[in-house]
């Protein structure tokens, strides 16, 4: 039995679980959390390898979602759960939501759509686009449970502060997320071979027939900001250019399609839960309150 690091927020009502993105933890959570208290208890819970949670025995959507049955079952909420989550963590919800169809009442995906597939990068050539995506995952899995300098925090601040995130804010949860190491330098979490197996199970999740899997009601929310990436290869900003209108036709498609889902778009950053706490508790506030009612 595996039962993750969580923060009860408090609040009354059926449960609301709220899930960080990767290399993140439940921190991302503290502005917002507060917001959804109303309606739901809401409870924040480090995945596998991050924050103050033990890593996994091996990384895996399968083992983390039995995981989240342990961690529920020991809250003493099994049933009648609502799941939200952000990055990886809106992954993890849709996935939790497939295979738990009598646990989970509604999920809310929050801009958790991976890199995709190269046929979702409209005006690259699929080749082109495969190649790119290559390059994307071998920068990451080379990052992946780095050790850091010691002004990694304090970089990680100034990076924030451009995107209007208060530094008290932003230095919490970049904290939260890390762990500081003897001399200052930090360890980024998960450590190996726990990160490099979380990339690989996202890489290989095929998120769009996992979205039209869930029978719950679903919202599926994308970041409608797009920060220029100064430090990263000269083609990414138009290939994530090309990327959002790709997630922008196949969203409108799967909603078109499929009754349950709502999609929906915030101004903001991928980073909405430090940048933007209010706009996002306002749409899963809402939509929640829309699935309550209706069931």
């Amino acid at each position: 039995m595996t039962v993750l690091r969580t923060h009860d927020h408090g609040g009354g009502g059926p449960l609301l679980l709220l899930l960080h993105g990767a290399g993140r933890s439940s921190a991302d959570w503290a502005a917002t959390a507060p917001r959804l208290t109303g309606r739901h208890r809401v409870l924040a819970v480090d995945l596998p390898g991050h924050g103050g949670s033990a890593p996994a025995r091996s990384w895996d959507f399968e083992q983390v979602c039995a995981d989240l049955d342990d961690t529920l079952a020991a809250a003493g909420a099994m049933d009648g759960v609502a799941v939200a989550g952000h990055s990886l963590g809106g992954m993890v919800a849709a996935v939790y939501a497939v295979t738990r169809p009598d646990r989970v009442a509604a999920a809310v995906d929050l801009d958790g759509f991976g890199w995709g597939r190269p046929d979702q990068y409209p005006g690259v050539p699929g080749d082109e686009a495969a190649r790119r995506l290559a390059e994307i995952g071998a920068m990451s899995r080379a990052g992946a449970g780095a050790r850091m300098p010691a002004g990694y925090v304090a970089d990680q601040v100034a990076y924030g502060a451009g995107l209007g995130i208060p530094r008290v804010r932003a230095e919490a949860a970049c904290r939260a997320s890390a762990r500081e190491l003897p001399g200052g330098a930090w360890q980024l979490l998960p450590e190996l071979p726990g990160a490099v197996e979380m990339l690989d199970a996202m890489d290989g999740l095929d998120l769009f027939a996992v979205f039209r899997r869930v029978s719950c009601p679903l919202l599926l929310v994308r970041a409608l900001e797009q920060p220029s990436m100064p430090q990263g290869p000269e083609w990414l900003d138009d290939f994530l250019a090309a990327y959002g209108r790709g997630l922008d036709r196949d969203l409108a498609a799967l909603a078109a399609r499929e009754p349950g889902v709502v999609v929906e778009g915030v101004a903001a950053t991928h980073a909405m839960l430090l940048q933007a706490p209010e706009r996002v508790a306002s749409l899963v506030g809402h939509f929640l309150a829309r699935s309550d009612d209706s069931g």
